[in-house]
């Protein structure tokens, strides 16, 4: 099935769901609110002409440019995205998902943005949630074993966002 008539079933079945779309990108893709997620997956995977029955990527982006000079040309407003590849083998096509949120969940600093957990869905989503988590500080509600995966336990913020610090020392280790 061609992206374009992926993209026309899912505005065919959800509508106003749909929040924007590409289907001209390298990765052609929807983008839905972080609501209406666990819903459009189902349908993704169950539908017969769809078959989405694998997640084969689960990445989470930080858009912000920190340096101040070159934020009038950034051409975005600061945000986080989640980002979903799907494939089906048995019909043997590929489509992404995106969810846009804020950097910060209520714009309270330090506070993470929430998404719902697809992992009942993929199970093969469970690992990569932690990980993104763990790198870029989103959490998954109902995920049924959210802790990081890569970093310890008792280290401090998610490395892969741009105002990241990496620290000074960690027990006892220099760290630059």
């Amino acid at each position: 099935m061609a992206p374009t008539d992926i993209i026309a079933a899912l505005e065919s079945k959800f509508g106003p769901k749909i929040a924007s779309k590409n289907a001209t990108a390298i990765d052609p893709f929807v983008v839905v609110a972080p609501a209406d997620l666990v819903e459009v997956c189902q349908y993704l995977k169950t539908d017969p002409a769809l078959k989405f029955d694998i997640l084969s990527c689960l990445s989470g982006v930080d858009y912000l440019e920190p340096d101040p000079k070159k934020v009038a040309k950034a051409g975005f407003e600061p945000h986080t995205e989640v980002v979903y590849h799907l494939q089906s083998f048995p019909l043997r096509h590929r489509f992404t998902l995106k969810l846009v949120l804020p950097r910060w969940k209520n714009d309270k600093p330090g506070e993470l943005p929430e998404v719902p957990s697809v992992s009942s869905l993929w199970p093969a989503a469970d690992w990569h949630e932690r990980e993104v988590f763990d790198l870029s500080g989103i959490w998954f509600t109902g995920h049924p074993d959210l802790r990081r995966i890569l970093l310890s336990e008792d280290w401090e913020g998610h490395p892969l966002r741009k105002d990241y610090e990496f620290p000074l020392e960690y027990h006892g280790i220099r760290g630059r």
